[in-house]
C-alpha cells in the first residue's frame, strides 16, 4: 500500500472502488417481481383484443343502462305500491320490477326476503331499491 501511495503523491490519496451493498442488489432484482404481482394493472390482458373488449364492454353496457332505466321508471312511478308489495312479500308492481330486471323465477323468493330485510334503507331511497333490483338480475 505504501508504495501505492507513493506513486500517487502526497495530495492525491485514492478513492478505495466502492461496491453496492448485496441488499440493494436484491431490491433491484425484486422490484420488477413485485411489480408483476400487483393486481391493478390499468390495462390487463393481450393488447390485441382490446378493441374487441371495447365493443363487448360497450354493447354490456348499453344493455345495463336499458335494463336499468326500465326498473327505475316502474320504481319510481309505482313506488308506494312497491313498498306496500315488498312488504306483502309479493304483488305485481314488483314482479313487474323483477321481470324488468331480469331476476331469476328460482331466485325471487329469497330476494323478497333481502328487500324485507333492509326495508327502512329501501323506503327512504329509492335508488337503493333500484340498485339492489339491477344487482340482483342475471
Amino acid at each position: 500500500m505504501g508504495a501505492y501511495l507513493r506513486n500517487c503523491g502526497s495530495s492525491q490519496v485514492p478513492n478505495p472502488p466502492v461496491e453496492s451493498p448485496p441488499m440493494s442488489r436484491i431490491t433491484l432484482l425484486a422490484l420488477p417481481l413485485i411489480a408483476a404481482c400487483s393486481t391493478a394493472a390499468d390495462r390487463p390482458g393481450i393488447p390485441l383484443v382490446w378493441p374487441f373488449d371495447a365493443v363487448q364492454n360497450g354493447a354490456a353496457n348499453a344493455a345495463y343502462q336499458q335494463r336499468r332505466g326500465a326498473v327505475e321508471l316502474i320504481v319510481k312511478s309505482e313506488f308506494p305500491a312497491i313498498l306496500s308489495d315488498i312488504s306483502a312479500g309479493f304483488g305485481p308492481v314488483l314482479t313487474q320490477a323483477m321481470d324488468a330486471a331480469l331476476i331469476p323465477a328460482q331466485d325471487r323468493p329469497a330476494r323478497v326476503l333481502q328487500l324485507q330485510g333492509d326495508f327502512g334503507l329501501y323506503r327512504a331511497n329509492p335508488g337503493a331499491l333500484i340498485t339492489a333490483l339491477v344487482l340482483f338480475g342475471a
